[in-house]
């Protein structure tokens, strides 16, 4: 049975029925708002805050949490500027060994890798790349996650290998 009589009007069931249907979407509605760190496309993220405890105490950053393949796809592609105690976030749902790229990206970064243990397991550098072919960069080891953030960050926090790390997401991914 529908909320709509035979004749296609809606009954005072119908309106009832529907004005429910419209609440529980938006009551329900679990669209994360993005950028954080700032930035066109913001919508293809989440966003949280992402811990990491290293010898010299916790640092934390806030994070655009990219968890989707378009997400990942883009991921600082095109941004101008990254602020200062800002980063992007790639998730994975297994450990992976995929590479990453600068391909229009304008920042120069640093990455670094998690593994299923929340240990960081690898740091890198990368230079941005406005034109083909863009180097590879591959974690030593599979990791679950990744953190790309200004270069040199984590050397002035004093991030090393083996230090943890601790995501926190607003909303749902």
């Amino acid at each position: 049975m529908t909320p709509f009589h035979e004749a296609g009007s809606p009954g005072r069931a119908g309106i009832t029925l529907l004005l429910i249907g419209v609440l529980a979407m938006t009551s329900c509605n679990k669209t994360v708002e993005a950028t954080p760190a700032g930035g066109p496309g913001g919508d293809i993220y989440g966003h949280g805050s992402l811990e990491i405890h290293s010898s010299q105490g916790r640092v934390e950053l806030s994070v655009r949490i990219a968890s989707t393949p378009a997400a990942k796809a883009k991921g600082l592609m095109g941004e101008p500027t990254l602020a200062q105690n800002a980063g992007m976030v790639f998730t994975y749902e297994g450990p992976t060994t995929v590479p990453f790229w600068m391909k229009d990206t304008r920042i120069p970064l640093s990455i670094a890798y998690w593994d299923k243990e929340n240990r960081i397991v690898d740091i890198l550098d990368m230079e941005p790349c406005t034109s083909g072919p863009c180097p590879l960069y591959r974690s030593s080891s599979p990791y679950l996650g990744a953190v790309e953030v200004n270069r040199g960050f984590f050397e002035r926090h004093g991030v090393r290998i083996g230090d943890a790390v601790e995501l926190n997401t607003f909303g749902s991914l």
